[in-house]
């Protein structure tokens, strides 16, 4: 169980890790569109909420 919360934590961090990549580009873009890095940081916060949970899951498993 363990090492399937360990998995699942490290996909969701790089996840993250490329939406954060996506919402700069974007706003390093010049013709950028406010609703899209909008729905990037929307779903950096729910990926990171996700990577909370995951952590404290561990933390429960010990």
């Amino acid at each position: 169980m363990k090492t399937i919360l360990m998995v699942l934590l490290a996909v969701d961090m790089l996840a993250v890790v490329v939406v954060m990549l996506a919402g700069a580009i974007g706003i390093a873009n010049k013709d950028r569109d406010p609703r899209v890095s909008n729905k990037l940081m929307r779903w950096r916060v729910a990926l990171q909420a996700v990577a909370v949970a995951l952590v404290v899951a561990l933390m429960v498993t010990g």
